[in-house]
């Protein structure tokens, strides 16, 4: 869910505009997974662009401290959220932590750094979801570690199906300043895609798997 239109078209803006998001439907990027995709998203650029980077910070601060209160702690997944979860965190003035993909084979063994206590309220800020299973195994590390996860905010979406159901099995909150419908229609009103690419974009988020470029 986004948080409102305003904000999701805003964002999408912004993200267009630092090429945070890129969409290329005639040259498609290849992921790790080995998908072809006409959209590339890495919102680590917005911590380059201060007014940007602050726009995105008090925007999901304001966010939290609306729907969920004041938490006990801030939690950004690792590695992509953890700069703007930090600042989240900042602008608040609240405790930050933040979750590994796993625990470390060394050390300590942490998958959760920093200072955490039993029965605390956590939101958990993310940067990027696709189809959630990364984010919400930082989700789970955090109940593991009996803490109350209140929900989870994030920059950018992909809207996709799979994504949503996996959420709601997992009871977990989840809402968006920007997803892909909003981003393909700022795209389309600034002119930076063609009705046809736009076409060409949605047919990828509707079954990204098995896409090829046309």
């Amino acid at each position: 869910m986004i948080f409102n239109k305003e904000t999701a078209k805003k964002t999408a803006e912004v993200l267009l505009q630092i090429n945070a998001i890129k969409l290329q439907p005639e040259d498609p990027f290849t992921w790790a997974s080995g998908w072809k995709s006409p959209i590339y998203c890495d919102n680590r650029i917005v911590l380059s662009f201060p007014l940007i980077r602050n726009y995105i910070r008090e925007t999901l601060a304001k966010y939290i401290e609306i729907h969920y209160g004041k938490p006990d702690v801030i939690a950004g997944v690792a590695t992509g959220a953890i700069g703007i979860g930090a600042l989240v965190a900042e602008y608040l003035n609240l405790p930050f932590v933040y979750v590994r993909p796993e625990a470390k084979k060394h050390g300590r063994q942490n998958q959760i750094e920093g200072y955490l206590e039993q029965g605390q309220n956590v939101v958990v800020v993310e940067d990027l979801i696709s189809t959630g299973k990364s984010s919400l195994n930082a989700v789970k590390a955090l109940q593991e570690a009996e803490v109350n996860v209140k929900g989870m905010v994030a920059i950018f979406s992909y809207g996709f199906e799979i994504a949503e159901k996996n959420f709601e099995k997992a009871n977990v909150q989840l809402h968006t300043l920007s997803n892909y419908d909003n981003l393909l229609e700022q795209a389309l009103d600034t002119n930076y895609i063609s009705q046809k690419q736009r076409s060409i974009l949605a047919d990828w988020n509707a079954n990204p798997s098995e896409w090829n470029a046309i």
